[in-house]
């Protein structure tokens, strides 16, 4: 069973910066591929990046690509998503995820999933 554990959300002004944290409690976390979704009130969970378990390759959404950055320390148990110059339609709650052995942009692959972080992005 893996746990998820996000902290880091707030509120920011628009082109401000946050960075999400998500700490996991399973002893084999290089083995998982991590994602970060968000959902927004009244929309569909939508991926956002996604990082490899096997090679630290990097995913993104066009919506968040060249803003946001994912990265991950397996000695941690912890992958981050440090957003910058963030915008109102970036608000949202945010959700970390973990896949065993595979790592996906969609959200029905993950069978993990933390309980979210609040963020919102005043204009």
């Amino acid at each position: 069973q893996v746990q998820l554990f996000e902290s880091g959300g707030g509120l920011v002004q628009a082109g401000g910066s946050l960075r999400l944290s998500c700490a996991a409690s399973v002893r084999t976390f290089s083995s998982y591929g991590m994602a970060w979704f968000r959902q927004a009130p009244g929309k569909e969970r939508e991926f956002v990046a996604a990082i490899s378990w096997r090679n630290n390759n990097t995913y993104y959404a066009d919506s968040v690509k060249g803003r946001f950055a994912i990265s991950r320390d397996n000695a941690k148990n912890s992958v981050y998503l440090q957003m910058n110059s963030l915008k109102p339609e970036d608000a949202a709650v945010y959700y970390c995820a973990a896949a065993y052995l595979h790592t996906y942009t969609s959200r029905n692959s993950y069978s993990y999933w933390g309980q979210g972080t609040q963020v919102t992005v005043s204009s």
